[in-house]
């Protein structure tokens, strides 16, 4: 059985895998996430680890890991089923790198665009031949709410909520700019990527995949799991070397 252990800007992601398959995951805090770990390896027969980090963690939180027979520790150097064509490929998130291995894995032989809206919104696209060109970033929903809030002298900090497209007071206001400008962008790209690309698969993932998937107007896949999916498809396939 595998262990994915997923470190992000905001939370902290373990999960247990049978192969493909999700047998169990959590969301955690760093000070939490070594009893977690622990907790998992008393229950599971866990032998292999992937760690994936875009967050700040202390290395004695982790020290658990070093029960188990295989951890990789993803980076640049990790091998991936595509063929990275990224300019600057060691500046590649490596978030970035599990969700387009998921899209390999999952949508094998197609043109795939992964949108993951988390603390960032990112883009990611990969071609029918296995080849990765990148894609774009943008602030993420929390992160629009909190620069309105910052550069400004008089407007509120407030969090995502059910909105109209024309705000009556300052709340309503900021909620329809923030969320309609998101769902605007999003379909946007969309829309460019299938004219550029026809037969097109669209992914969304990320923490607020919930939220964002029934408003959108284009067509999606919506997996909260595709990036844990990704990691542990990246894990198997170093396995598999």
């Amino acid at each position: 059985m595998n262990l994915i252990l997923d470190i992000g800007n905001t939370r902290i992601k373990l999960a247990v895998f049978q192969e493909h398959t999700i047998v169990e995951h959590k969301i955690t805090s760093s000070h939490k996430v070594g009893k977690e770990i622990a907790k998992m390896r008393k229950k599971y027969a866990i032998a292999n680890v992937i760690l994936s980090s875009v967050g700040e963690i202390k290395h004695n939180d982790l020290e658990e890991l070093n029960e188990f027979k295989n951890v990789v520790i993803l980076d640049h150097t990790v091998k991936i089923p595509f063929n990275n064509n990224y300019k600057t490929p060691k500046t590649l998130g490596v978030d970035r790198i599990a969700l387009v291995s998921a899209a390999i894995q999952q949508y094998a032989s197609h043109n795939v665009l992964v949108i993951d809206a988390g603390s960032c919104i990112t883009y990611d696209f990969v071609d029918r031949q296995k080849n990765y060109f990148g894609g774009a970033i943008s602030p993420g929903i929390n992160m629009r709410y909190q620069s309105l809030n910052m550069f400004t002298a008089n407007l509120p900090k407030l969090e995502k909520s059910e909105f109209s497209l024309i705000g009556g007071d300052t709340n309503s206001s900021i909620h329809s700019g923030v969320l309609k400008g998101i769902l605007y962008e999003i379909d946007g790209v969309i829309a460019e990527y299938q004219h550029k690309f026809p037969n097109l698969t669209v992914v969304l993932t990320g923490g607020d995949t919930n939220f964002l998937a029934k408003k959108l107007k284009s067509s999606i896949f919506a997996n909260p799991n595709f990036l844990l999916e990704g990691l542990n498809s990246i894990l198997i396939h170093n396995l598999d070397e």
